[in-house]
């Protein structure tokens, strides 16, 4: 028994550091994860959903703005620091890789005014509807499948809307990513 555990132990010591030397590919070829493509904007399920969600919106008379889609690491990690170390209020609670639009899930709205300003007011009602503009833009991207982040408790993210495809964080981080058709 006690020669099991050693052997157990040292068998470990030694995988441990052919990991951290990047050898361990080399012993167990199959076991390598791929370098995922390098994301530099919407994945285009998301993409093609922002487009409908304009339009859609459109046809009931709100006019939208997506104000963020895809953003890079180090534009996130510069919103991480607002309200931290740089100057503005915080506006979220994701460093860079820790939000899904650092992945091209993720778009961010705004309402158009018929002056032509863009508001992040969720109680207007430009189409006379008797319903909030925000809240129908909303429901409709809920319908489509995108994720709203108005929905979460622990940090409200009124103009995030988001599509995960299953998928988290940590899954993202790790080279995983949806198909490119739904």
């Amino acid at each position: 028994m006690r020669n099991w555990i050693i052997a157990t132990l040292f068998i470990s010591i030694v995988f441990v550091w052919l990991q951290q030397k990047g050898e361990f590919g080399e012993l167990w070829p199959d076991q390598t994860i791929p370098e995922p493509i390098p994301i530099t904007g919407l994945h285009p399920v998301v993409a093609g959903n922002e487009g409908v969600l304009v339009r859609m919106a459109a046809r009931r008379g709100i006019n939208i703005v997506i104000t963020h889609g895809y953003r890079s690491v180090a534009e996130q990690d510069a919103l991480f620091a607002q309200g931290r170390s740089a100057s503005g209020n915080i506006v979220t609670n994701a460093r860079g890789g820790e939000s899904y639009h650092n992945y091209g899930l993720a778009i961010d709205f705004a309402l158009r005014t018929p002056e032509g300003d863009i508001v992040w007011d969720m109680e207007r009602d430009d189409n006379s509807n008797g319903k909030a503009d925000w809240m129908e833009v909303v429901d409709l991207a809920k319908d489509m499948g995108f994720t709203w982040g108005g929905d979460w408790t622990d940090f409200p993210d009124y103009p995030h809307l988001q599509m995960d495809f299953g998928l988290s964080i940590r899954d993202l981080k790790r080279g995983k990513r949806p198909p490119a058709e739904p």
